[in-house]
């Protein structure tokens, strides 16, 4: 078939790699000028299946009222007059429910873990070298209580066979010496040797580089400004060309995986598509001393940062921001970033010359992706992955392929169909 993946990201990227192993002709679209340039460009790093955690849970809505007037809080609603959000905001608070956080959880590690075991295959086969560290993920929690409250979350995870090991202070600076200067800050951690963390912007240029000598079609910095429907399916994708021009692709098949701006193209069709923006934010930092820098990669709870190693430099990225489409970097959160930093590895980085990000996260209401056939026949989705597109990529890319050839995918999970 003529398929059109619509986005570059980790995610569009994987699965025009996995339609092309089933030899279809594949053409991947993006508005960018090359792969990966948006929500995968800067992301934290960490290939996570031990916190593949819903946002949405019982404490959720108490955790957010503390927040909501705190412009530098991990988690930041600002009130607009967008309908979207406020719909959006209804939906997650209804996901927060405890019928269904199980049921959630469910979801995102069973899909964890089949992306995570894809991941380390396509790695392996096709050779791919994108800074990937095997040392596990070690999360850390500042205060008792926060400590005592994360127990609860590691003994869920347990339940579906991922194991959170618990660790002391002294465990922690054993495992990851860097930390040893702020001990006496730590109150305890979990840790999961099997996750893992790398570069996915690395990863994605790198397997589109694959995905195009395969014989896959990419066509960038190319506007796609329709999909044209008749008899019940997607005929055509209307574009504007790196020229100019106007363009109409003729399709067999569409898969839209363009993130937070995937509702905008689906809205004329009639296609629900509840994904809203997170902004996110990253700094990433030149390494100057290395033994004072961390190995493994990290998640500070207080701060809900995550530390990842790229070879000589350090992502730290995290927080974010329910307030529309807008990219601009916010001075306070960016400071905060920077400062948090500072207090775990003040002699390791260069602080002087950092590089800031920020990138719009496709968040679902429960933070379980949308990956599946829609009401049109032959047109698909695989966005909404939030945080977890690194983590759920590859597998969402492999899944969605066996979905559109008529194959049950490994992973048991809630595919739209």
């Amino acid at each position: 078939m003529r398929i059109a993946v619509l986005g570059s990201g980790i995610v569009g990227v994987s699965t025009a790699w996995w339609l092309q192993n089933d030899g279809h002709d594949v053409t991947v679209i993006d508005r960018q000028s090359g792969p990966a340039q948006e929500t995968s460009r800067a992301a934290g790093g960490q290939v996570s299946v031990s916190y593949a955690e819903p946002w949405a849970n019982p404490q959720a809505p108490w955790r957010l009222a503390r927040w909501l007037m705190k412009d530098n809080a991990p988690l930041w609603f600002r009130p607009s007059l967008d309908p979207k959000q406020w719909a959006w905001g209804l939906r997650f608070l209804a996901e927060c429910l405890p019928a269904r956080f199980e049921p959630n959880v469910r979801a995102l590690v069973n899909l964890a873990q089949f992306s995570r075991s894809t991941l380390q295959h396509m790695r392996n086969d096709l050779d791919i070298q994108y800074h990937c560290i095997e040392r596990g993920v070690l999360h850390f929690y500042r205060d008792s209580r926060s400590f005592d409250e994360a127990q609860d979350m590691a003994d869920v995870m347990r339940d579906f066979g991922v194991e959170r090991r618990l660790l002391s202070p002294d465990e922690i600076v054993a495992l990851e010496p860097s930390l040893a200067s702020v001990k006496n800050l730590i109150a305890g951690g979990d840790y999961n040797v099997d996750d893992e963390s790398g570069d996915a912007y690395a990863f994605a240029c790198e397997l589109a580089k694959r995905a195009e000598a395969a014989g896959t079609q990419f066509l960038f910095s190319t506007q796609i400004t329709r999909l044209r429907a008749e008899g019940g399916q997607v005929t055509h994708v209307e574009l504007i060309q790196p020229d100019g021009s106007y363009h109409e692709l003729e399709v067999d098949a569409v898969v839209v995986a363009l993130g937070a701006y995937s509702s905008r193209l689906l809205t004329p069709l009639g296609v629900a598509c509840p994904v809203y923006p997170a902004k996110g934010y990253s700094a990433t930092f030149k390494v100057l001393n290395d033994e004072a820098a961390p190995m493994v990669s990290l998640s500070d709870s207080a701060h809900k940062t995550v530390y990842s190693r790229f070879g000589d430099r350090l992502r730290v990225a995290g927080t974010a921001e329910l307030s529309g489409y807008s990219r601009s970097l916010n001075t306070k959160r960016c400071n905060s970033i920077v400062k948090h930093a500072q207090e775990l590895f003040p002699s390791a980085l260069d602080f002087d010359n950092v590089q800031f990000w920020s990138g719009l996260r496709p968040a679902t209401p429960s933070n379980i992706p949308l990956i599946g056939q829609t009401k049109i026949r032959n047109l698909y989705l695989n966005t909404g992955h939030g945080t977890l597109g690194w983590t759920l990529g590859a597998g969402s890319g492999r899944a969605l392929a066996d979905v559109i050839a008529g194959r049950q995918p490994e992973a048991e999970f809630p595919f739209l169909r």
